[in-house]
């Protein structure tokens, strides 16, 4: 057991592994050598730990150029990732289809994300460059009962390299590539006593021209961003070690403006109506835009920096081995867009220079503070026959957001367009373009603005036991078991606001103030000036009205997790599995400024999922081949959705989904030269025709979802990937390797249809194949290699998410994918 805790912390092993590329295998006949995870928090061989896995390797992450977990797609089938309108808050993560929406700070991702050991709580936190990794391993469905918190779709558990006790070691890494791709990492690692204590030290640093252009001249989806970290290994005694790890990043990049797809308004020119120019701000718009990666918006301002440290403590105390993991995280991101995605003056958030901006307005930001404890006992009993752990968790997290929004000077003309069809010169006066009756408010909108603060401490607390049990010598028992209590308390206030034009409005309605002509306008006119975001909050005529309203509230929770399993060897070569897992992620607040409208609850409920799993494992041709054969089926309850309506964020909670389907992974030496891996995987993750009381009913946001695929959860992925390693006549050492990543068609947004029940226009991304490839020789001795590289050679241009454009009727907006990359990568060891 000592040795089983040793390499959880240090290292977890990866002999070898095809494809592109873990280490090729030493002996002569080309076995695969045992790929060892620590999925169960032992070190066990991928073949003998009864879960799907996937566990890259970090040679496999160089030769796929992944740079960050968004690339992860690449080397596993069943894993997708999607960025929004900011990298800090926007950022979703799939696993078999199931994944967590993202802008908004309450929620918390369906798959967890753990550095060595510590959990990262939101996708945004673990959005770092991936340098000096010992491996990454992707946990697929719920793994609640040893991974802690919010793992209900799965998990990414990364290991980074420990420092060295015996001798030094180093690497340097320098890439270039388009759109003026500049990536250097580089570290070192060495002992200060021999066999004691040793530091390592590593780094890196990337920038990138942006990848979409507005018409504007800013630029979006760019790249500038350091990291840096350090650890300390001390070898206390023989039976005792302590790792620290401290690390800072920080980054000041343009993410994400938004290009437009679909513009009925802009395209009838209705804006020209209204005083604006007829195309409303939107020059570039549809497939041209696309192809050619033109949007429209201003400069979108997305920097953020974070700051963490932890220590694990691992001693064997001869009975059993004690693990300790303790740790602290700040994350900060700020926020300054036009998120309008037009051209126009319609709102600014978070920016202090807007004309109409209040005084001394922050930027709009976020800040989230963890701090995580985790304490394991874990030993052998019955000569060996049973393997248990017994551990503690609790985590203290305090999330700050602050988010201003001020209404720009083209703002009453802009919403006024989305009444020109219906009311001809009348849109003007209810919109409030420049003649604004004073029956009605005798205010312009332009000005308003409100900065909103949301608050939410929570705390979370757990105990948990794992236990394999050897039934016979060819068949084991696992059961695992994990009580957690969850504790939120969530605040909505409001630092300061002006709204008078809605006030005005609001107020007329509620006194019935408003002749018989102006009266039927009044209700409209109050929809389009009282932007959420930008709306005094608790006004008087917020009982009655849906206006924003401030909340003090609290969330709790308990649940018991638990997994039973059954596995063992039916033969030499292969392997099974089966058993259930009931897991849990908890709920929240919608930390939105409409959450609490009407006097609604703010809250959302926990989701729970209840997966069964059976799988086969093994290997064949003699050793030289490996795979893994999964087949699942997961029913989701509550399940957490949050939907941009083009007016406010709603969050909800759907009462059914599913996701089922089969995966399989295949890694083999085909000749003593040329490795090949596949992995193909059929998803149907869906939402049942009964998904909530009622069926289908396009009026209901929830019941909206009946019927329909989950967001960016295709039914096919399938990968493959060969690697020809050889070496030249003078003794260098060469690689050619090539990747094809295939998909089905998908839908890209929340909803499928409107409250009509038509389809939304531009939420399908037709199916697609992308090709990497990668071709590097080194010296003789092997310190130096040099690699020419290209991903997505041929330019298949995809979408990531789709959206309704905000206060511009059925305009549709896109996040788009990665275009065609490629460059050149110099290495070294040392």
């Amino acid at each position: 057991m000592a040795q089983e805790a040793d390499a959880q912390n240090t290292a977890t092993t990866v002999e070898a592994a095809p494809p592109a590329a873990s280490e090729p295998a030493a002996d002569s006949d080309k076995r695969l050598s045992v790929v060892k995870v620590t999925a169960t928090r032992r070190e066990e061989s991928i073949l003998d730990v009864p879960l799907a896995v996937t566990a890259i390797s970090p040679t496999e992450i160089e030769r796929q150029g992944v740079a960050d977990l968004r690339a992860l797609d690449n080397l596993s089938a069943s894993f997708n990732m999607n960025s929004t309108q900011t990298e800090s808050q926007g950022t979703s993560m799939r696993i078999r289809g199931v994944g967590t929406t993202g802008n908004n700070i309450g929620l918390e991702s369906a798959v967890g994300v753990f550095l060595d050991g510590v959990y990262l709580s939101r996708p945004g936190v673990a959005l770092g460059d991936l340098v000096d990794l010992q491996q990454i391993e992707v946990l697929r469905g719920p793994q609640g009962t040893l991974f802690g918190r919010n793992t209900s779709a799965g998990a990414l558990n990364i290991t980074t390299k420990a420092p060295n006790l015996r001798e030094k070691d180093g690497f340097a890494n320098v890439t270039a590539g388009n759109y003026g791709l500049v990536n250097v990492q580089g570290g070192f690692s060495a002992p200060i006593v021999e066999d004691k204590f040793a530091v390592r030290l590593s780094g890196a640093y990337r920038t990138r021209d942006g990848l979409v252009e507005s018409t504007t001249g800013a630029e979006s989806h760019t790249r500038d961003r350091w990291m840096v970290r350090g650890q300390a290994l001390w070898q206390i005694t023989p039976d005792a070690k302590l790792r620290v790890i401290a690390d800072y990043s920080d980054a000041d990049e343009q993410c994400c403006d938004a290009i437009v797809t679909v513009d009925p308004l802009g395209e009838a020119g209705i804006y020209a109506a209204v005083g604006l120019p007829a195309n409303g701000g939107v020059s570039a718009f549809g497939p041209r835009a696309l192809d050619s990666l033109t949007s429209n918006g201003e400069q979108f301002q997305n920097p953020f920096q974070q700051e963490g440290i932890s220590a694990q403590l691992d001693w064997n105390l001869g009975f059993a081995d004690l693990v300790y993991i303790g740790s602290y995280r700040d994350f900060h991101a700020e926020s300054i867009q036009h998120s309008e995605y037009v051209s126009l003056d319609v709102y600014a958030v978070g920016d202090n220079t807007a004309p109409f901006a209040a005084p001394s307005v922050r930027p709009s930001y976020d800040d989230i503070k963890t701090t995580t404890h985790e304490l394991r006992l874990q030993g052998q009993a019955f000569n060996g026959r049973l393997d248990w752990l017994l551990g503690t968790y609790y985590s203290d997290e305090d999330i700050e957001e602050q988010a201003t929004m001020t209404l720009g000077g083209d703002y009453g003309r802009y919403v006024s367009a989305l009444l020109v069809p219906a009311l001809g010169a009348q849109a003007v006066s209810v919109g409030f373009g420049g003649n604004v009756p004073a029956a009605l408010g005798g205010v312009d909108p332009a000005g308003s603005y409100a900065t909103n603060k949301f608050n939410q401490q929570g705390e979370s607390f757990s105990v948990f036991t794992h236990n394999v049990l050897e039934l016979t010598d060819r068949l084991n028992l696992t059961v695992g078991l994990r009580y957690v209590e969850e504790t939120k308390d969530g605040s909505f206030d409001q630092v300061s606001a002006s709204s008078p034009t809605c006030t005005n409005i609001a107020n007329g309605i509620v006194a019935n103030a408003y002749p018989a002509n102006v009266a039927p306008l009044a209700p409209t006119a109050l929809a389009l000036t009282c932007f959420p975001f930008a709306t005094e909050a608790d006004l008087p005529a917020s009982a009655f009205l849906p206006l924003p309203r401030t909340f003090n509230d609290t969330f709790e929770d308990e649940e018991l997790v638990y997994t039973v399993k059954l596995g063992g060897s039916l033969t030499e070569n292969l392997n099974f599995y089966a058993g259930f897992t009931h897991g849990f992620k908890s709920g929240g607040f919608n930390l939105d400024p409409t959450a609490a409208t009407g006097g609604a609850d703010p809250r959302f409920d926990s989701e729970k999922i209840d997966a069964t799993e059976a799988g086969l494992k093994g290997t064949f041709n003699d050793g030289r081949g490996r795979f893994d054969l999964a087949v699942f089926n997961q029913e989701m309850e509550d399940f957490q959705v949050l939907e941009f309506t083009g007016t406010q964020f709603q969050t909800f909670n759907v009462p059914k989904v599913v996701s089922k389907g089969v995966e399989i992974e295949v890694q083999t030496q085909l000749t003593d030269n040329l490795s090949a891996n596949g992995a193909l995987t059929y998803t149907d993750a869906y939402y049942p025709n009964d998904c909530a009381p009622g069926g289908f009913d396009p009026s209901n946001p929830v019941n909206r979802l009946c019927g329909f695929k989950l967001t960016n959860a295709p039914e096919w992925v399938g990968l493959i990937g060969l690697t020809w390693e050889s070496a030249l006549d003078n003794g260098m050492p060469y690689f050619l390797t090539g990747t094809v990543r295939s998909e089905s068609e998908r839908r890209t947004s929340t909803q499928a249809v409107d409250d009509t029940g038509a389809r939304l226009a531009d939420d399908i991304q037709d199916a697609n194949s992308k090709l990497n490839l990668r071709a590097g020789i080194s010296t003789a001795d092997d310190r130096w290699t040099f690699e020419i590289w290209g991903n997505n050679v041929t330019d298949e241009q995809t979408k990531n998410v789709t959206f309704n454009m905000p206060l511009r009727g059925t305009a549709r907006g896109v996040f788009i994918q990665d275009p065609a990359t490629y460059g050149v990568t110099l290495r070294t060891r040392f």
